[in-house]
């Protein structure tokens, strides 16, 4: 692992989900460029003192330099958006598998590049939209794919947060800052941390691409650098509409991630802080409640699934379910769908099309489509 010291919220959220299957052994790290947290980190995670490494290049090289069977055989980068790219790139050119934190990085050119080194080291590389690793996602974008609502007409997703309602981007909350600067975060704030999140989910369950966006950037705390507020219009190549919101200045909001997809003869609704349960509504009979473990679900959701129905499963299973998938590939096994280089572009190309849409009169931008699709 490269960042994710002792205090950094999603470092630790990777560890418990890589853990959770038994899959993956936590064996060296670069927790820190401050030598002291470094240490801390690696003794608190039990690792050999020899392999806490000083800087990310130097576990690099020397990983590289042991034998196969002792050498680590990916790197889950954690750190802010700036370094995803060389890190990424680094990691795949020196022979390692890559788990990365989303977005992939902080331009298209710079994905671009994470996808040609993908692709010329052989290695594999996956992407942490984590909301799409929970089994009714599953079970969703599978009712949509065979047709049960028909074709589909509209995709409402809305994300929204209540974090960054006061300027503690200002007040040394870490997390915080990184978040509001342009240069550790790219061109998007909100956008790129939880807008990325909203537009991998519409598309992932609707099987749609958005071909263009109408958008509105806003920055509501006085002084921020970058967007706290995100509104935007989604065209579907298909013809679908859809409407995309992502805040993180909705004061009292949790993580209200929420989906709803609506077709010629029914809809259905998930929401993340209620994610055991899908709602299919139909026109021409009453609501169905599908729920985790419950009867009616496909082979594919009910692989996901680890308890019994009635025993929550949440947010560290749905981390989980990507880590395993990743596992799966890199061992040649059962193949399972995970997000990686396709969802990163698609993500990135996301990420500049609202950006240069909202800061012009323009009234619809683009999407542009690359090798992905």
């Amino acid at each position: 692992m490269v960042g994710g010291g002792e205090g950094a919220f999603i470092g630790a959220i990777h560890r418990m989900a890589a853990a959770l299957d038994g899959d993956w052994t936590l064996a060296a790290g670069s927790f820190s460029t401050d030598q002291g947290r470094n240490r801390r980190t690696g003794d608190l995670l039990g690792l050999a003192p020899e392999r806490v490494y000083a800087s990310f290049e130097a576990m690099l090289a020397t990983e590289a330099a042991l034998p196969a069977e002792a050498r680590i055989d990916a790197v889950a980068i954690v750190t802010p958006n700036h370094l995803h790219a060389p890190m990424a790139i680094a990691a795949l050119n020196a022979g390692f598998h890559v788990f990365c934190e989303k977005p992939m990085a902080i331009s298209v050119a710079e994905a671009d590049a994470i996808a040609a080194a993908a692709q010329a080291s052989g290695r594999r590389f996956a992407l942490a939209f984590t909301y799409s690793g929970y089994p009714l996602i599953e079970e969703a974008r599978a009712r949509v794919l065979r047709g049960d609502l028909g074709a589909i007409r509209l995709v409402q997703v809305e994300y929204l947060q209540g974090w960054l309602s006061e300027p503690i981007d200002d007040a040394g909350n870490k997390q915080a800052a990184w978040r509001t600067d342009p240069a550790r975060a790219g061109p998007g704030g909100c956008l790129g941390d939880i807008g990325t999140h909203a537009f991998q989910l519409a598309e992932h369950v609707s099987g749609l691409q958005v071909e263009a966006v109408s958008a509105d950037l806003s920055t509501h705390v006085p002084g921020r650098r970058l967007d706290d507020d995100v509104s935007a219009l989604l065209r579907f190549a298909s013809g679908a509409r859809g409407v995309l919101k992502a805040s993180q200045v909705a004061a009292g909001e949790e993580n209200g991630l929420r989906l709803r997809i609506h077709g010629a003869r029914g809809g259905l609704e998930w929401a993340q802080m209620e994610p055991n349960t899908l709602t299919m509504r139909w026109l021409d009979r009453p609501a169905e409640i599908v729920r985790a473990g419950g009867p009616g679900l496909g082979a594919p959701a009910v692989r996901l699934l680890r308890t019994p129905s009635g025993h929550p499963e949440g947010y560290i299973e749905a981390f989980a379910n990507l880590y395993r998938a990743f596992a799966a590939a890199i061992r040649g096994g059962e193949q399972r769908w995970f997000p990686g280089v396709v969802d990163g572009l698609r993500t990135m190309r996301f990420i500049e099309a609202v950006v240069s849409n909202a800061a012009s009169d323009q009234k619809w931008t683009r999407i542009e489509s690359g090798d992905e699709g």
